[in-house]
């Protein structure tokens, strides 16, 4: 399904539980530096746009642009392939969890360096994909969809385009931010329906892989199945799980 018209289906559901976490916000926000204008591509309902710099968001599905709140920054209709703006326009670019749904990560990665000074991208590299106990235990699937194989070459890649600096960014536990990594340690919240709604992935999976995949959680969790192999994540705080800020 095309990312455009994934995000008009699942959209909707978007505000519910993807909201911006400060614990991953601080880390971007400080990687923009001095800049003053910022473009966010990929902004969705914009989280993790800071409020005191002058922001112009871009999102392709006219769903997530209706779902941005009062007061949001305005949002322009196009895709980070072809940026509506001149070279220069900006003094930062910053996305975040985007990449992996452009049609052409390479050609949208020369377009935020054209169009901004200084670029800030928040992404998952997958390459270790399996130390994730969703993706190991009941997703596999994950491994073989398009924008996760791109995610597979994504510090390579920026390194390439951007000669970006690779921080990570462990996600929090208790993380704010329905990520699809962000319940690693609250396995039961992947059982919620809604949960799932504002997670990409299990739109791109299908709903056969999905109800499988939940079923066999749900039992795991029954039995303590889940708690026997992973119940050492309920002591930390914080897990690396792949996130990755790239900035250059």
């Amino acid at each position: 399904m095309p990312t455009t018209q994934l995000y008009d289906t699942i959209g909707a559901g978007y505000p519910a539980t993807r909201r911006t976490d400060p614990r991953i916000a601080r880390p971007i926000w400080t990687a923009l530096g001095d800049a003053r204008t910022v473009v966010n591509v990929g902004a969705g309902t914009g989280s993790y746009e800071p409020a005191d710099r002058a922001v112009v968001a871009v999102e392709p599905s006219a769903l997530m642009r209706s779902n941005r709140p009062a007061g949001a920054a305005p949002c322009v209709g196009a895709t980070a392939e072809r940026l509506p703006f001149a070279d220069g326009a900006f003094d930062a670019a910053m996305a975040v969890c985007t990449l992996h749904h452009w049609s052409d990560p390479e050609a949208g990665l020369r377009e935020l360096r054209r169009v901004a000074r200084r670029v800030v991208v928040f992404a998952f590299d997958t390459r270790e994909a399996d130390h994730f106990w969703l993706t190991r235990d009941y997703l596999p699937e994950l491994h073989d969809l398009p924008g996760v194989r791109t995610l597979d070459r994504l510090t390579d890649l920026a390194a390439d385009v951007l000669d970006a600096e690779v921080r990570p960014v462990p996600v929090p536990g208790d993380c704010a931010d329905g990520l699809y990594e962000a319940y690693w340690r609250r396995p039961e919240a992947y059982l919620d329906a809604r949960v799932r709604r504002a997670i990409s992935v299990w739109g791109a999976v299908g709903p056969d892989v999905e109800q499988r995949a939940v079923e066999r959680l749900r039992a795991d969790l029954d039995s303590g199945a889940w708690h026997e192999r992973n119940g050492h994540l309920l002591e930390l705080d914080e897990l690396d799980l792949g996130a990755r800020l790239l900035v250059a």
